[in-house]
């Protein structure tokens, strides 16, 4: 039966947040940065050639997915840096020695995670209005496509972290998986001007369907179902976590 600790767990959570803004420039500001980055790139290199997609104005098209794809990194970067770093130095153990149940540690570190991918998107967002007049057009996929997509990617850190035994692993998911399944999800054009394989391989990409949910909650308009964007997303979340949670329970590569 499950028995929660809370001060223990929200001493977890507590550390979690702290420990991302103890170094704010770096896990804040630097992805907020790159984002704006971007946008002023493809914003300059292609808003003469590419003025609108599916009648919305260029900026206005990317400025959503660039939001998401901070929120989907960072939620990442979180709890594989947390987990690895404190593998690799020694000091899991007092994590796994605390009153803190295999729950506790799987709510926890993706709670974390998914404070960072918020708090990040929140300032990216931020930033971007400060060049883009972007309007909210749905709350509630606003709401339930940044949960979807920070607690996809908090389970994923977590799993990897847990995963990985150095940090060249961790960077090989992160360059090799996550970086491409971000950029080849929709972030800087509609799926819609693909040819039918690129159409086909998108309606599996989990990312395709946070980034295209995210964009119709501002712009109202979607490449894919929303229904079965976020359904989809709903079960994947759900096996996600449940494989965190099997993974502290067995003490998978942290207890032995």
């Amino acid at each position: 039966m499950y028995s929660s600790n809370f001060l223990s767990l929200w001493t977890l959570f507590n550390k979690e947040i702290l420990r991302f803004f103890k170094v704010g420039v770096q896990t804040i500001i630097g992805p907020a940065i790159s984002s704006l980055l971007f946008l002023a790139v493809f914003s300059l290199a292609l808003g003469r050639s590419i003025e609108t997609i599916n009648g919305v104005p260029f900026a206005n098209f990317i400025a959503p997915g660039l939001i998401m794809m901070t929120i989907l990194q960072n939620a990442f970067a979180n709890a594989a840096a947390s987990i690895g770093q404190s593998k690799f130095q020694g000091n899991i153990v007092d994590i796994l020695m605390a009153p803190l149940s295999d729950i506790d540690l799987t709510i926890g570190y993706i709670g974390g995670s998914m404070m960072r991918g918020i708090i990040c998107g929140f300032v990216t967002f931020l930033g971007i209005c400060i060049f883009v007049s972007l309007n909210i057009y749905s709350y509630t996929a606003l709401i339930f496509y940044t949960f979807m997509g920070s607690i996809m990617m908090g389970s994923l850190g977590t799993m990897v972290g847990i995963w990985a035994d150095k940090w060249d692993q961790q960077q090989g998911i992160t360059n090799f998986i996550v970086l491409p399944m971000t950029f080849l999800s929709g972030t800087f054009y509609s799926i819609s001007r693909l040819p039918e394989f690129w159409k086909f391989f998108s309606s599996f990409n989990p990312f395709f369907y946070n980034i295209d949910g995210f964009r119709y909650a501002f712009i109202g308009q979607s490449d894919s179902s929303l229904i079965i964007g976020g359904t989809s997303l709903i079960i994947l979340n759900f096996i996600l976590i449940l494989l965190c949670y099997l993974m502290f329970r067995s003490g998978y590569k942290l207890k032995s």
